[in-house]
């Protein structure tokens, strides 16, 4: 049998891998040999799968991940899965640019402080978006006092457009209204404090009065025709959002808002008696139907789509700006879950998936 199969040796020589990857790859069951030895525990491979050690090798080079170099291996929708990746390779060089660009530019006013240090930033929005934008992303600040760069709410300029982001590590949401001011080049954005962040909330008129905000230089500033609020912000890094919601669903389902709060509230749930969410963490599972819509679970089975979150964040998500409809994209149960309404495309929140302890 030997003569007709590779040693373990020959396909690394042959295919560019190492001896050790391949023993990787075999344990992780995506290049599994025809033959292992049973005296020397020795790996024998078929002459057909030098092809796919060979493919194997440029999809590392690439970076695809395991999961979906099995699924290229496969032959499961191969095609999408490169072109999913290649979406992904092309937002990370966006990022990229987009962080270089601000590098050179605190680079310059490290080295030229006087003269490029550039004043507040001044941006015009409209106070019933800005109510609109607070209150979809109000619900996942972070509140652990040992996370200070989360107690708050980011303000970030980009373009046309002001974005405010919120997370707690285990959810974020984010939102896009339009602005007037904005620089063309990125800028920093500012933590806007908790305290700060709801004591703007409340003088907000829901109308389209301007709202003229001051951000930089520690400071925060918002004014409308009637009242006028400000505070120091932290000098303290927040999270790059733009890594967290680099997101690739399989599976998009659109739904009334009310009728998964109502699933929710009287479907099944599961306790987590410890974990980072908590002592006695209620958990929702969310399984795809055969139709396509999507249903509470109470016993999911390996091979249902579905997958697990606390209860109490995804109710909170859902009331985020009470959206009539909802989209939902649903990656897997360890992929985080969108949630979005339609028409806002800059406007969703995304919710970190928990593993369920294996059944006794």
């Amino acid at each position: 049998m030997e003569s007709e199969l590779h040693s373990i040796g020959e396909l690394a020589r042959a295919s560019g891998l190492g001896v050790g990857t391949l023993r990787y790859y075999d344990g992780a069951e995506v290049l599994t040999p025809a033959w292992v030895d049973p005296q020397t525990g020795y790996r024998w491979y078929r002459p057909g799968q030098l092809a796919d050690a060979r493919l194997l090798a440029r999809l590392r080079r690439v970076g695809l991940p395991l999961a979906d170099i099995r699924a290229v291996l496969s032959g499961h929708q191969p095609h999408r899965v490169l072109d999913s990746h290649l979406r992904r390779l092309e937002d990370g060089l966006a990022d990229a640019r987009r962080e270089l660009s601000l590098i050179r530019t605190m680079i310059e006013q490290r080295e030229h402080p006087m003269t490029t240090t550039p004043s507040d930033l001044r941006l015009t929005v409209r106070a019933d978006g800005l109510a609109a934008a607070l209150d979809a992303v109000r619900f996942a600040v972070g509140a652990d006092p040992e996370l200070p760069a989360l107690a708050g709410v980011l303000f970030e300029a980009d373009g046309p457009v002001l974005r405010l982001v919120a997370t707690d590590r285990y959810r974020m949401a984010l939102a896009e209204l339009p602005a007037l001011g904005a620089p063309q080049q990125p800028v920093p954005g500012t933590t806007v404090p908790t305290a700060l962040v709801d004591a703007l909330r409340t003088l907000l008129p829901d109308d389209t009065t301007e709202v003229a905000l001051t951000l930089g230089g520690g400071t925060f500033r918002a004014e409308t025709p009637d009242h006028r609020i400000e505070g120091t912000t932290p000098d303290l890094d927040y999270p790059d959002h733009r890594v967290l919601t680099r997101l690739d669903p399989r599976h998009r389902i659109t739904l009334p808002a009310a009728d998964l709060r109502a699933a929710i509230e009287t479907g099944a749930t599961h306790t987590l008696p410890s974990g980072p969410h908590g002592a006695d963490c209620q958990v929702t599972v969310l399984t795809l139907t055969p139709d396509g819509g999507l249903a509470v679970a109470a016993d999911p089975t390996p091979d249902d789509v579905h997958i697990a979150l606390n209860r109490d964040y995804l109710l909170d998500a859902l009331d985020a700006g009470r959206p009539d409809q909802l989209l939902l994209e649903l990656g897997g149960p360890i992929a985080p879950l969108a949630i979005r309404t339609p028409g806002r495309t800059g406007t969703f929140s995304v919710l970190m998936p928990i593993r369920l302890p294996e059944p006794a």
